[in-house]
């Protein structure tokens, strides 16, 4: 499973209407979703320096079945019933970047309350760096995204969780509450696709 993640942020001016912009085009692409887009979620945080020089920003989590998925969502977020939502959130957004990371250990947290993003550090294997991560996984009810092709402004791992994961102090991981926008009720919103 593959995930697009989008951070953004208002433009001056538009920061009071602009999470109603943001839940319109989820409305919009939960009712038209594109083939392989399985579940999509918003959150609002801060502190994250690739995210509006860590000052209040957004990010849009679409997981997807695999790579081929991201042309669809692509052409769905600017067609159809979606174009106008999009149209309208992408004129009030002041910047963003995006990512794509690829899960790599436990299955989605939907939608998180917690992230934890850090980097592998140097001398460490991948298979040693899974095993470091996998008890405070374990005890926090977390999963691992891995940053893929070193696509995304975002440091190279996140850990999403509901409850807070405790990570080796050896990882230096930045911590970040999130709060949910999309979905605004608390199940995840999740498409069917054949």
């Amino acid at each position: 499973m593959l995930a697009y993640v989008f951070w953004h942020w208002p433009r001056p001016g538009f920061a009071s209407g602009y999470e109603t912009r943001l839940v319109r085009f989820q409305q919009a692409l939960a009712s038209a979703p594109p083939p392989g887009l399985r579940e999509s979620f918003v959150l609002a945080l801060e502190g994250a320096a690739w995210a509006n020089g860590g000052a209040d920003a957004y990010e849009d989590w679409y997981l997807l079945g695999g790579s081929a998925d991201l042309d669809s969502l692509n052409e769905a977020a600017v067609t159809s019933t979606r174009q106008l939502p999009h149209d309208e959130a992408a004129a009030a957004a002041g910047g963003g970047t995006g990512g794509v990371y690829r899960l790599r250990l436990g299955a989605p947290v939907s939608p998180p309350r917690y992230a934890a993003w850090f980097s592998k550090p140097e001398g460490l294997s991948y298979p040693a760096l899974y095993d470091l991560v996998r008890p405070a996984l374990a005890s926090g009810g977390g999963v691992l995204w891995g940053r893929q092709m070193t696509l995304g402004p975002a440091r190279e791992f996140c850990v999403h969780s509901h409850e807070r994961c405790v990570l080796p102090a050896a990882l230096a991981a930045l911590e970040i509450p999130l709060r949910r926008v999309w979905p605004e009720d608390a199940s995840p919103a999740t498409f069917h696709t054949p």
